[in-house]
């Protein structure tokens, strides 16, 4: 993924610098699941190159780097408890390894947020990500952006629903 996908005219939201960085953490998880890069080295490479720079005539918004960061970082740290509860949340005849790279890496850095971002609204963590599938697949029939909704609404429901209080006193 070398270039920035086409903004969306149908959506169109000013990109913040969390969105910016949310953006960015996945095209960089796409670049280490494609070309096997590692954490340090792809994260210092964004940094120096790619966030807030232009980019064969493409100016990149600037990013808040320490939201690329934790992104990024807790994908790969967390990665062997987010794929179990992505797999879980598709449908059997969609599993994980059937999904483009993109894909898992927009439903990976997703999930992470939802899981460990708990400062986040739930409604800010799925638009971000839809809303990053809807520019990555803008020649689709929506499939992509709708089985991104489905799956980060199924993991918010499971994992940051309100928990009950006891009615015993």
């Amino acid at each position: 993924m070398t270039s920035a996908p086409k903004d969306n005219e149908e959506h169109p939201r000013p990109a913040n610098k969390r969105g910016t960085a949310r953006l960015a953490a996945v095209q960089a998880l796409y670049q280490m699941d494609i070309g096997g890069s590692g954490l340090l080295e792809t994260t210092a490479e964004y940094e120096a190159f790619r966030l807030g720079q232009e980019i064969d005539g493409v100016q990149y918004r600037e990013a808040d780097p320490q939201w690329f960061r934790a992104i990024l970082a807790g994908v790969v740290e967390n990665q062997k408890l987010i794929d179990p509860i992505i797999r879980k949340s598709l449908t059997e005849d969609w599993p994980l390894s059937r999904l483009d790279s993109t894909l898992r890496a927009i439903l990976r850095a997703g999930t992470f947020e939802l899981l460990k971002k708990l400062d986040v609204p739930v409604p800010v963590i799925i638009t971000e990500y839809l809303d990053i599938a809807r520019a990555f697949y803008t020649e689709s029939d929506d499939e992509e952006p709708r089985l991104v909704n489905a799956v980060l609404d199924r993991i918010a429901r499971e994992h940051r629903a309100p928990r009950k209080r006891s009615t015993a006193s």
